[in-house]
């Protein structure tokens, strides 16, 4: 997965006006909501809202994202027919719990790409997973579709579906939230951290050491839901100029040791193995997709 999302910000699908605010803003990636964003008396109208969006917007280099209600709810159908026909990037699935949900939205997506002989595979797919019984089943939805490019974390639902009690440490969520981390690595999909919710919080810091703590456990990026997080949020997702030079060292001195014959080396003191030259060529690669080389 080449595509770069260390931000993806939420906008309510029934505000064109915020709608186009976030997209001015160059985020990675702009999520249109008809989910939790949007009222119950209000889906019908966002549907229209994010059309006129599609048609009337320049995102530039934004990725457009549609989350769709919840699979076996009486609006995905609709959010899928109503919006299909603008080509979106990709659509966000929600309270995704097993990989027939992921099957179902793909399979719709094919007839609408074979009916308008659009190029098959195009219109990727996330899934946020935010349930006990999300987690469980892990695997399955990990490997579902080829269409899958992530999985993301969604911690208030699965906080609420656990019985547990959210706290600021987040110890509640950490088994669910590596979880999701390991299965996405496992199968090649991208990782998408949970929102941080607290925008009562002015100070930043929160979000930063709650961004990094994510990227330290393997997230690729994470949900923002107020403009203000998204320079926080893409920066922390960033390698360092510390990061990049020495993944520079490491893959420069590897280069030569496999001239010679040998396999495990040593740097600044420290061994490198293939594990290490792993990481260093996964570090340069975020680096090149950030503009940072």
């Amino acid at each position: 997965m080449t595509r770069l999302r260390r931000a993806l910000l939420f906008m309510p699908g029934d505000s064109l006006r915020k709608i186009e605010k976030g997209a001015a803003l160059g985020v990675d990636s702009v999520i249109m909501d008809l989910e939790d964003g949007v009222a119950l008396s209000q889906k019908a109208a966002a549907r229209l809202t994010i059309v006129e969006a599609f048609k009337s917007i320049d995102f530039k280099s934004t990725e457009r994202l549609i989350r769709i209600n919840a699979v076996g709810t009486p609006f995905f159908v609709d959010d899928l027919n109503a919006t299909l026909g603008v080509q979106p990037d990709g659509y966000v699935i929600p309270k995704v719990e097993n990989a027939d949900q992921i099957i179902e939205v793909s399979a719709r997506i094919t007839a609408a790409e074979r009916k308008h002989d659009w190029p098959e595979g195009a219109i990727r797919l996330i899934a946020i997973i935010e349930s006990a019984l999300g987690i469980v089943n892990l695997r399955e939805i990990a490997s579902a579709d080829p269409r899958l490019d992530a999985l993301a974390f969604g911690a208030e639902d699965y906080t609420g579906s656990v019985g547990a009690t959210r706290t600021p440490g987040g110890i509640e969520v950490l088994y669910a939230r590596s979880a999701v981390v390991a299965h996405a690595t496992a199968f090649g999909l991208a990782a998408l951290d949970t929102p941080f919710v607290n925008l009562n919080d002015t100070d930043d810091e929160a979000l930063i050491a709650d961004t990094r703590f994510a990227a330290g456990l393997g997230y690729t990026g994470k949900f923002a839901i107020h403009p203000r997080q998204v320079e926080t949020i893409a920066h922390a997702f960033n390698p360092s100029r510390a990061a990049i030079d020495y993944a520079q060292r490491v893959l420069a001195a590897n280069a030569k040791q496999q001239g010679t014959g040998v396999g495990v080396f040593e740097l600044d003191g420290k061994m490198v193995d293939m594990p290490m030259v792993i990481a260093a060529e996964t570090i340069l690669g975020r680096a090149r997709a950030a503009g940072l080389l």
